[in-house]
C-alpha cells in the first residue's frame, strides 16, 4: 500500500491547513495520487482536503475509534494512492479533554512520519526549543521534517535556519508570509469549499508557493509505510446499514456525512439513494430508511419549510414505519420549527417534538459517549461528538451521554416510533 505522513502544528493557527492543501495540489500537478485524511472528527477540513485532492477524503478519529478501526480506514483509503496524507488537528500533542486522541496518538498508532510546521512569526532562535521540545516529548512520535511558516525577511530566515540546523532534523521549506492566502470562516469553522468563490486560486497559490520553497521530493521521500490492520481483524463492519434501501439527504444543507459510515453500510449490501432537500426532492417511497445527515440547515430555512414534496416524503416514510434518523441539522429538519439567525421561525417537518433555534448562538463542542435508547440496529454504546450553536430542548430522548471525562450530561435527542434524531454525530462503536 502507500506510504504515508501527517502534516502537523505546535499549536492551531500555524497555517497548517494552507500547507497541507497546497501540498495536495503540489502534488496533484506532479501526478502523485493522493489519499487525504483528516484527524479527528473535523467535517469542513474534510471536504477542503478533498477538493484540493481531487478525491474523497476521510476521518481517523482517535479518540472516537478503535487502532484497529483506524488502521483498517487507512489502509483501505490508502489502496489504490501514491501517498497517504493525514491533516492534523490542533497541536500534534492536543487531544480531548482527558488527554487521548491527538494527532501524535495517530501517528503512533499508524506509525506515520511527522512533519511539523511551525509558525515563525514573531519568534527567532527560540524556535530551535520550540522544535527541539516536540521531537523529544514522546518516543513513539517521530518528527521527521519540519516546514517553518511566515517567514517576514532573508535575515529572519537565516537566524531560523542557524538555530534549527543544530537539531539534525531536515528543515524542508521556509516560507515567506503571504497575507493574501487565507480562507474565511464562520460559526462552525471554515466555509465549505464550493461557497468560496476564491478557494481554487487560494489553493492554487499555496501550491505556488510550496512548490517554490519546500523541497517536496524529500519530503516525500520521508513518507513510510503505515502500520498494517490485523490480518484476522474482521472486515464486516461494525455500523449496522440503518436499512436496506436508505433515502440519504445530501446538498449544501446536509453535508456532514463521515464516508467510512456510508461505507459500512454500502460494503454490508445497502443501497444508498442520495436526495436533494433543497431541491424539493423526495426520499424514495421504497426506502425503508431515511438519513438526515447534519450541515447547514440554518442557513436554508425558508427553502426548507417551503420545500413541500421533501416534507410529505418524510412523513410518508414515517407512515409506512421506515426508519428516520436525524443527525444535528437533520434532527433540526424532523423539529417543529427552526428560529435561524435573524430570529425568524420556519417551519420544520414536524415529526419530533422539538424546536430549534439559533438566534441566540451557544456552542455546543465536544466528544460524547452515547447508549441510545431507540430502535437504532446499532450497539447501545457508542463514540460520537457535538458541534452545533443552535439550542433546543425535548422530553423523549434518543441518548443518555457522557463528555470525553465521563462527566454525565443532560439526555440527548428525542425519538417517537422509528423516527428519531440528536444533536450528536455518532463516529463508531465504543
Amino acid at each position: 500500500m502507500a506510504n504515508g505522513l501527517v502534516i502537523a502544528a505546535p499549536r492551531s493557527g500555524s497555517g497548517k491547513t494552507l500547507v497541507t492543501l497546497g501540498l495536495l495540489t503540489a502534488l496533484r500537478r506532479r501526478g502523485i495520487v493522493t489519499a487525504p485524511a483528516k484527524t479527528g472528527p473535523d467535517y469542513i477540513d474534510r471536504a477542503h482536503l478533498a477538493r484540493a485532492a481531487g478525491t474523497e477524503a476521510i476521518n481517523l478519529d482517535p479518540w472516537a475509534m478503535s487502532p484497529d478501526r483506524l488502521r483498517l480506514l487507512a489502509h483501505d483509503h490508502a489502496a489504490a494512492a501514491d501517498l497517504l496524507v493525514v491533516e492534523g488537528v490542533m497541536g500534534l500533542f492536543d487531544g480531548a479533554a482527558d488527554g487521548t486522541g491527538s494527532t501524535a496518538d495517530l501517528a503512533a498508532t499508524l506509525k506515520l512520519p511527522v512533519i511539523l510546521v511551525v509558525d515563525a512569526e514573531k519568534q527567532g532562535q527560540s524556535i530551535a526549543a520550540l522544535v527541539s521540545g516536540f521531537a523529544a516529548f514522546r518516543a513513539d512520535v517521530e518528527i521527521a521534517g519540519v516546514i517553518v511558516n511566515r517567514v517576514a525577511t532573508t535575515r529572519h530566515e537565516q537566524m531560523l535556519v542557524a538555530a534549527l540546523a543544530p537539531l539534525g532534523i531536515p528543515i524542508l521549506g521556509v516560507l515567506p508570509r503571504r497575507d493574501s492566502l487565507h480562507l474565511p470562516d464562520r460559526h462552525l469553522g471554515l466555509v465549505m469549499p464550493a461557497e468560496i468563490t476564491t478557494f481554487d486560486s487560494v489553493v492554487d497559490s499555496a501550491a505556488d508557493v510550496l512548490e517554490q520553497f519546500v523541497d517536496l521530493d524529500r519530503l516525500v521521500a520521508l513518507s513510510a509505510p503505515p502500520s498494517s490492520p490485523r490480518s484476522n481483524y474482521p472486515t464486516a463492519f461494525r455500523l449496522q446499514p440503518l436499512g436496506q434501501r436508505i433515502a440519504v439527504g445530501m446538498d449544501d444543507a446536509f453535508c456532514f456525512a463521515y464516508p467510512h459510515l456510508l461505507h459500512d453500510w454500502q460494503n454490508q449490501g445497502a443501497e444508498l439513494i442520495p436526495f436533494s432537500p433543497l431541491a424539493d426532492e423526495h426520499a424514495r417511497m421504497d426506502s425503508d430508511a431515511v438519513y438526515l445527515p447534519g450541515g447547514y440547515p440554518e442557513l436554508h430555512g425558508r427553502t426548507l419549510a417551503s420545500a413541500a414534496n421533501f416534507q410529505a416524503s418524510l412523513i410518508a416514510a414515517r407512515d409506512r414505519h421506515a426508519l428516520i434518523y436525524g443527525e444535528c441539522g437533520g434532527y433540526m429538519v424532523l423539529g417543529q420549527s427552526l428560529t435561524d439567525a435573524a430570529g425568524i421561525s420556519h417551519r420544520m417537518a414536524g415529526l419530533l417534538p422539538v424546536s430549534t433555534d439559533i438566534s441566540r448562538p451557544k456552542r455546543t463542542l465536544g466528544y460524547r459517549r452515547l447508549r441510545h435508547t431507540g430502535p437504532l440496529p446499532w450497539p447501545r454504546e457508542l463514540m460520537g461528538h457535538e458541534f452545533h450553536y443552535s439550542t433546543g430542548d425535548s422530553a423523549t430522548a434518543l441518548f443518555t451521554a457522557t463528555d470525553a471525562l465521563g462527566v454525565a450530561l443532560p439526555p440527548m435527542g428525542a425519538v417517537v416510533g422509528r423516527v428519531m434524531g440528536s444533536y450528536a454525530h455518532v463516529i463508531d462503536v465504543a
